[in-house]
């Protein structure tokens, strides 16, 4: 992703003053792309950082759990409710399917089946490898699968990231709103507080974000003359060229339409196992604002399976809302397996009948990620 970035920032700077852009410019560049030589060493700290931290998550969320208690609760699960939250979990990535066939449909027709199976994949990548690596293969086979080049299938998964960011941004205010509602203790409010200033600092970095994307979207003339003279690059001619008929399409408007029934969706997985464990009093108001607040961590770069946050995240979550704390441990995991599981399982077959490897791909993905890196660097 980071790739993609760095392409849109600097295609999109040229009718900016140089003087004060291009040290910025300079500056996100050097955050997107690390020199080839240190991004390996880089991914590696990254990646034991996440780990660790992860690791220490998970320690806290288990502490003190019941494993006795928390059979017994497995076993008394409401298994109706349970099979309507795994269905609904798998069925909801089908809504993102379609939104990204929409979203390619100006430059090149996409099936829906395709977009289908390299999300599942990627989903499956994301549960068995660290730092989200899903999104970057994901778009890797639909560069495989399609005629589309991976520089604009990374920069249509953008659009979408903008999309979801956009819509989370909206659903952050609303659930600090709503959860203001319950009696908070003074760390509590401080918490809440902290969250609020980093959603408004989130905000305004996804609304820079979306003006430079929508540069380069509209302006393709003067994105082509970029301070990095994409013209040596042949990729960076078709990379702009498509993305400026994507943002002059409707389906653009079409696929950030479908974007708020995905993110609606994503609230009946953690409502229904709400009811399934018997949470009383629970309410779609409070699932959303659960669901808000795991979208918002997976922004986080973490475990496979987003191990560790997920528990913490899920555990402040319901205490807010007046759950005790050793009951909210033991549901967070439940949710997590609820959640996790029929992805794990849907990846994992969409994995076998795409004929290809999780290793090799996840390779093949890396090593053209590094060749694009090198392309853009060497001048």
């Amino acid at each position: 992703m980071r790739l993609a970035a760095a392409q849109l920032v600097l295609s999109s700077v040229n009718d900016f003053h140089p003087a004060v852009i291009r040290p910025w410019v300079s500056w996100l560049l050097g955050l997107m792309l690390p020199p080839p030589q240190q991004s390996k060493r880089t991914s590696h700290i990254v990646t034991a950082i996440t780990l660790v931290v992860s690791v220490a998550c998970l320690a806290w969320a288990l502490h003190g759990v019941s494993w006795t208690e928390l059979w017994q609760e497995i076993c008394e699960l409401d298994w109706r409710w349970v099979a309507i939250g795994m269905i609904a979990d798998v069925l909801v990535y089908l809504v993102q399917g379609w939104r990204w066939t929409l979203l390619l449909l100006p430059v090149a027709p996409v099936s829906p089946w395709a977009s289908v199976g390299a999300i599942y994949v990627g989903l499956f990548a994301n549960e068995v490898l660290p730092l989200r690596a899903g999104e970057v293969i994901r778009c890797f086979l639909m560069a495989r699968w399609s005629s589309i080049p991976i520089s604009v299938t990374l920069a249509s998964a953008l659009i979408e990231r903008i999309f979801d960011g956009v819509l989370l941004m909206g659903g952050v205010f609303f659930s600090l709103r709503y959860i203001r509602r319950f009696p908070l203790s003074h760390a509590q409010s401080r918490a809440i507080e902290i969250i609020t200033t980093g959603a408004i600092l989130l905000t305004v970095l996804i609304i820079i974000f979306a003006v430079l994307v929508a540069i380069a979207m509209y302006w393709r003339e003067q994105a082509l003359d970029s301070i990095f003279d994409a013209r040596i690059f042949s990729w960076a001619h078709v990379f702009i060229e498509d993305l400026h008929r994507i943002g002059h399409s409707r389906f653009l408007y079409f696929s950030a339409a479908v974007s708020v029934p995905y993110l609606l969706l994503q609230v009946i997985p953690i409502y229904a196992v709400m009811q399934a464990y018997g949470l009383d009093g629970v309410t779609l108001a409070q699932a959303g604002a659960l669901m808000v607040l795991l979208r918002l961590g997976s922004v986080v770069p973490q475990a496979p399976g987003n191990v560790g946050l997920f528990q913490v995240l899920s555990t402040l979550g319901l205490v807010l809302f007046g759950v005790p704390r050793a009951m909210a441990r033991r549901f967070t995991l439940i949710l997590w397996g609820v959640v996790t599981l029929p992805l794990l399982i849907v990846g994992f077959i969409a994995l076998v009948a795409s004929g290809v490897k999780m290793g090799d791909i996840h390779r093949e993905a890396q090593a053209e990620m590094r060749a694009r890196q090198d392309e853009l660097t060497k001048k």
